[in-house]
């Protein structure tokens, strides 16, 4: 079979990290796998995609002049998709997070209908946007639109989770009649068990008696300061002699040419910096997955902090390195350990936060 991942920008993140072991699993099947792909850098990568046949297609901008991310990335996609009709032998297209580019396979189907398409949803992108003035509710408005109607053009419409699968029916009103097929990200086993952790790494994580690791991109959204927030708190609740054996780790994908990434970034280490001693808190920008693993394995607890997190693989790969989670109770990760949580065998700790803080039950 001939398989075309299609994605915006293949980085470091969860996203990116299903469509790698999707592909890298159909590939080691002997399925013919191709992925192309707007954005794509060696050294900010997941280190399987080096083995893997990519294809960037760069042709539009990101931005004009500063704006329009959500249409340029519409407009990029569709791009990359106009090159696979024209360029490529295919019988299955996933197209990854940016359901626009559906638009251009269903006007390529009637030309060629030997072939069908699987578009996987994150999470609604209209949910995650503000809008703050008149002009773009009307920008939006439009985006919002074609992101629905190209939507219900896949196929085959997946979800990560249950939560994600619910707020699609209640956000897409017009997909209430599709079936969406719940297909939680996977988890490589394998690799995880072969990583060796050798010197160079050992470097990097800390050998403070309590350490606490945040592992999550640096992006506004995932809502890191809840961490350093709740770090700060644990001075006022326990002697000084044993909050300076605590550590905490602030870890997550960077890209250097990602504006927010870059701006979050600076502020969370200001903050740290204001308010805990240099010695008890580190940064680290884009670990590789030796350090990341290296970090769950090392850690006390995992600090979970996105709110509503569609999915969440940080606790499925926390809990398989043996490390207790203390997460936001809120999204699609939630409801997948309510029903699984009896049979895994590794802690997890349910914590809540509430607004700015972590608080005891």
């Amino acid at each position: 079979m001939r398989v075309v991942f299609l994605h915006p920008d293949l980085g470091i993140g969860g996203a990116e990290r299903l469509v790698v072991d999707a592909a890298v699993a159909l590939d080691r099947k002997g399925h013919q796998v191709k992925v192309v792909t707007n954005h794509y850098d060696e050294k900010h990568c997941f280190k399987e995609t080096r083995d893997l046949d990519i294809k960037q297609i760069k042709w539009f901008p990101r931005t004009i002049f500063g704006h329009m991310w959500a249409l340029c990335a519409y407009i990029r996609l569709c791009l990359a998709a106009m090159y696979v009709c024209f360029n490529e032998d295919f019988d299955v297209v996933f197209c990854d997070q940016v359901s626009a580019a559906l638009l251009v396979f269903k006007i390529y189907s009637l030309f060629n209908s030997n072939f069908r398409t699987i578009f996987y949803c994150h999470f609604p992108d209209m949910l995650l946007t503000k809008r703050e003035s008149s002009m773009k509710k009307l920008y939006r408005s439009v985006i919002d639109r074609i992101e629905e109607w190209s939507t219900g053009m896949a196929d085959m419409i997946c979800v990560n989770s249950e939560f994600t699968a619910s707020v699609v029916r209640d956000t897409f009103k017009s997909l209430q009649n599709h079936q969406l097929r719940v297909v939680h990200p996977s988890l490589n086993t394998k690799f995880f068990d072969s990583i060796k952790v050798g010197s160079d790494v050992d470097d990097l994580i800390s050998h403070a008696e309590y350490t606490f690791v945040s592992l999550n991109r640096f992006e506004v959204k995932k809502n890191v300061k809840l961490a350093i927030e709740a770090f700060i708190e644990l001075k006022d609740l326990l002697p000084e002699d044993l909050y300076k054996k605590c550590h905490l780790t602030i870890a997550g994908g960077y890209d250097p040419i990602n504006a927010e990434n870059i701006r979050y970034f600076g502020e969370l280490k200001k903050y740290a910096e204001e308010h805990l001693e240099e010695a008890q808190c580190r940064f680290i920008r884009s670990p590789s997955d030796e350090v990341k693993v290296a970090l769950l394995r090392s850690s006390r607890a995992v600090l979970y902090t996105p709110d509503r997190e569609h999915f969440g693989i940080v606790p499925v790969e926390a809990m398989y390195c043996a490390s207790p989670v203390i997460a936001v109770n809120t999204g699609g990760w939630k409801i997948h350990f309510k029903k699984w949580a009896p049979r895994i065998s590794h802690s997890l700790f349910w914590g809540i936060a509430r607004e700015k803080k972590l608080t005891k039950d």
